[in-house]
This record gives C-alpha cells, structure tokens and sequence, in this order.
C-alpha cells in the first residue's frame, strides 16, 4: 500500500460547519413526504408508502441549482428514480429467488452511483435511488400491481418537483446569488491568507473552485439583468484569486452579505465596461464534455460499486438476515473518489448507525403507540437527518437509521429487538465488504486522469501566454483562454486530490503538479493585468507569468 494513503479515524467524525441553505431540503422533504404519508394514513393503506415515498424524496435533490435547470434535474431524478423502480418490482413480480435480486439490485447500485457522479446530480447522489430500488426488490409482488405502483410514484415525484420549484417564486435568483455569494467569500479567504503554505494552497484551491462553480451556475441560468450584474462580481472574485495581495478581503464580504434576500446586487464601479470580458458566450459554446466521455473514467468506481454491493447482499443471506438489501445499501453508500473518502465514509456509516439503533430503541415505543404517531415521528426523522448530514454524514445517519427501520413497519408493527439486531449485522457487513471490494479493484485510471489534467493545464497555460504575448490580444481570445485555464486548474486539482487517496498505484508527479499549479496561477494573474481589471503592478511578477 502507498505510503500516501492514511485511513483515519478522528478525522472522519469531526463536525463541519451547517450548509447555508440546510433547511432548504429539510422542510422540502417534510413538505414532499407529509401529504402522500397523511392521505395514505387516512385511507388504511400505509402499506403502499414505499412508492409514495421513491417520488416524494426526490425533493431532496437540486437545491443549488438555478431554478431553469433544477427544473430539468429534478424531472430527471423523478424520471430516474421511476425507472429504477420500475427495474426492481419488474424483478421482484417475476422472482423470489434471493440471490438473483440481490444481483439486480447491485448492478442497479452500480448504474445510478455511475450516473450520479457522471451528471454531477449532487447531494444526496445514489444513496436514495439505492435504498428505493433495493428494499423494493423484496416487496413482494405481482405484474398486476406494477403499473399502480409506478403511478404512484410518478403522482408523489410530480409532487415534489412542485416543492422543489416552489421558493423560486419568493426568490428567483436565490441559487445564483448564493453560487456567487460563496465564490466571493472563498475569495476573501485566500486574499486574507497569510504566508505561502499549505494553508495558502488550501486557500486558493477552495477559491477556485468556488468560482468555477459559480460560473456553472450562472451559466445554466436565464439570461437577464440580475444574472449580468452576478456575472461581473465573479469576475471580481476571479481577480481576487488570480492577485490576492491586490485585494481588499472586506469589500468581497460586503459584497457576499448584500447578496442575502432579494436586494439589488452590488455593482462594483471599478470594472470596464466590455461585455466581452464576462465570456458567457464563450462558456456556454465549450460547456461540459458529452455524458459518455464521463462515464469512461468512473469504470472502476461502477465495478467497485457492483462487486462490493453484491458480496454484502449474498454475505447478508449467507449469515440468514431477512433483508440483504440493508447490507447492499450499506455498500452502495461508501464509494466516493477513492479509497481513503470511502473509508471516512465506511467509518462514518457504521457510527451514525450504530448511534442511529441506539436512537430507534428509544423512541420505537412512541411510533408504536399509533399509526400516526408513526408517520409523524418519521416526518420529525426525515427533518433531522437533511439538516445534520451537512455536519457530518455520520449524524446524519443518527436520524437515517431509525427512520428506515421504522419505514418497514408501515405494513405492520414488528419485534424492536429483531430490527436492531438484523440492522446492526447488515451494517457491519455491508461495511467491511464494501470496503474489501475498494481495496480489490483498484482505479488505476485515477493516476491517468491526473496525467490527462496536467497536460490540460499545461496547454492551456501555454496558449495563455503566447496570447499574452502577442501585441494586441483579442480580449475574447485572451478572456476565453483565461477561463480555460482556470477551469484546467480547478480539474488538476481535483484530479491530484482524487488520485492521492488511491493506492497500489505508480507514484504521483507530485513536483510536477505545484509546478503546473503556481506557473498556471502565475499566468492568470498576468491575464488579469493584460485585459485591465486590475492596475498594472508588479510588473516583475507579470513578466515572469508570461515566461513560465
């Protein structure tokens, strides 16, 4: 194993700040979950709240998106979401045999982790779609009762696209003032960093990729005014990243504060005046490459995907536990970019679970005390777990685990003892089998990828300066290669960190990948001078931009 990769403990279980908009799916899933729940209570049908529910959780997607483009994921969640099921109770109709669902469940697994991370679909990824798809295989079934089912399910997911669009009436820009709102303070941080270590490394990669992502916001929204004035204060963070010493910290947090509510968006006066220089034009004609060319890199992660959820299925029959899909799930939910984040997110699993049985045994006898008391008490779980997983994924977990455990009691009520004991067992196999299946299949391509994003920014580097070169540049020749370069750098970066955690592979070009990253933000920064956002300072520092 590579003396690089660190397995930690600690580490994996510390709590993070809140999400900005953690109530934002909280209530949304609430709102999503009650009415289906409530009017399946009032007609003595609980039962049928595992396909109410496959379209209701779908709410819990696309929040930081803009609202023209949510409105196109959280329609293709629903769709995904129905199809999955649709797969599942097909396979549940026409079999029993164990094994043979425990197969299709994981090569279900497999397709929607690949799909999620190949659409950047975003939180709560393919954790959901798994749970639904999985525990629906062994519901039993008939053909008859398929369609149904899958109406129901459209019914609730048409539901939750409504809740999903709803607060675009209040505030219609909101995930976009947001979008830029972060970009601005991580810019901040980095111009208030001091020194030149790591902390500064941190800094500006976390700067960076804010203001990626807050260009990728903005450009999947509509045109218009408000989206202008947003696009030109990323442009300023963009200039904070690329000349921190430049920049004054306060006034990127003033303006991130003026972006809370639905006030004017501050327009700073110091920018020119061209329109060229946002090249919005230019970002919407490259965009993102074609879904199929993101799906060749994430093979590794697909078989890792399918051969661990499988094993904890089939390990889960083999010990005589009555729901294998528990381990499945289990399994599905720790592949992240590489072997070290799936072992955080093993560890973090098994704690928020174990804590989650101990929490189930204290208020089961509550749930019990009536059906309603059971639906209301899941709504309460349902709030606590989107708006503690921001912390951590573990606690979380603290109100996922009760939750689904009390979900199985819809049809009836079952022995508390039983489900903790069966809940427990499947964690802890799901647990360890998923992550001997990450530890087996390696991902070499990790390593290529990293070689692929050096060799991008390289070019893109060089093409930046031979236009900076030049006597007279293009300003959108020299904007957009401005903004390649600085998409290069945030992929490298992300590529070097998703590689670092990998082992049994050759050893990373770590010298060459600070080099490319100092010689790459060097070149911005010239950039900046050359097209006039920024006074011409530092002129040693703009020539030896140009030269590197």
């Amino acid at each position: 194993m590579s003396s690089a990769t660190r397995f930690p403990l600690a580490g994996a279980l510390r709590l993070g700040r809140p999400s900005a908009i953690w109530y934002k799916p909280a209530l949304s899933v609430v709102v999503a979950v009650a009415p289906p729940n409530l009017i399946l209570l009032a007609l003595g049908r609980l039962d049928l709240a595992m396909y109410t529910m496959a379209g209701s959780l779908c709410a819990l997607y696309a929040h930081n998106r803009p609202y023209a483009a949510r409105a196109r994921a959280l329609a293709w969640v629903v769709l995904g979401m129905t199809g999955g099921l649709a797969a599942a109770l097909l396979a549940a109709s026409l079999t029993a045999n164990a094994v043979i669902l425990v197969t299709v469940g994981a090569l279900l697994a497999a397709a929607q982790k690949t799909l999620c991370d190949a659409t950047r679909i975003g939180p709560p990824g393919n954790v959901v779609l798994t749970f639904i798809t999985s525990a629906s295989l062994f519901v039993p079934q008939t053909l008859g009762q398929v369609p149904g089912h899958l109406a129901l399910a459209l019914a609730a997911g048409a539901w939750a696209w409504l809740v999903g669009m709803a607060p675009g009436l209040l505030r219609p820009h909101g995930p976009e003032r947001r979008a830029v709102a972060q970009a601005l303070n991580a810019a901040a941080a980095h111009a208030a960093a001091q020194g030149t270590g790591d902390g500064r490394t941190r800094t500006r990669a976390a700067a960076a990729a804010a203001v990626h992502a807050a260009w990728q916001t903005l450009l999947s929204a509509r045109a218009g005014e408000t989206t202008r004035a947003l696009e030109r204060l990323v442009i300023c963070a963009e200039v904070a990243l690329a000349a921190p010493t430049d920049t004054d910290p306060a006034r990127l947090l003033g303006w991130a504060r003026a972006l809370r509510g639905t006030g004017p968006v501050p327009r700073p006066d110091d920018l020119p005046e061209d329109d060229e220089l946002l090249g919005v034009d230019v970002g919407r004609a490259t965009g993102q490459p074609p879904l199929w060319r993101r799906l060749g890199p994430l093979t590794p992660l697909a078989v890792r995907t399918a051969l661990g959820c499988a094993l904890a299925g089939y390990a889960s029959l083999v010990l005589g536990i009555g729901r294998p899909y528990w381990a499945l799930v289990t399994a599905a939910s720790l592949y992240q970019a590489n072997v070290t984040l799936t072992w955080s997110r093993g560890v973090q699993r098994v704690v928020g679970n174990l804590v989650g049985v101990l929490a189930f045994a204290v208020i089961v006898p509550l749930a019990h005390l009536h059906q309603a008391a059971l639906v209301l008490v899941c709504l309460a779980l349902n709030f606590g777990a989107e708006a503690l997983i921001g912390r951590n994924y573990w606690l979380g977990s603290v109100c996922v685990t009760p939750m689904a455990l009390l979900i199985t009691e819809f049809t009836r009520f079952q022995d508390p003892g039983e489900l903790i004991t069966e809940r427990v067992v499947d964690t802890l196999v799901g647990a360890l089998v998923g992550f001997a299946a990450a530890v087996v299949v390696t991902n070499r391509r990790a390593g290529d990828h990293l070689g692929h994003a050096l060799t991008a920014v390289e070019r893109a580097r060089e093409h930046a300066a031979r236009l900076l070169a030049e006597p007279c540049p293009a300003t959108g020749a020299l904007e957009s290669a401005r903004r390649g370069l600085a998409a290069a750098l945030v992929d490298l970066r992300a590529a070097a960190d998703a590689a670092s955690g990998e082992w049994w592979q050759r050893a990373l070009p770590e010298e060459r990948v600070v080099a490319a990253e100092q010689s790459g933000h060097r070149t911005l920064a010239a950039t900046v001078r050359r097209q006039g956002l920024l006074p011409a300072r530092h002129t040693s520092t703009k020539a030896e931009g140009v030269r590197r």
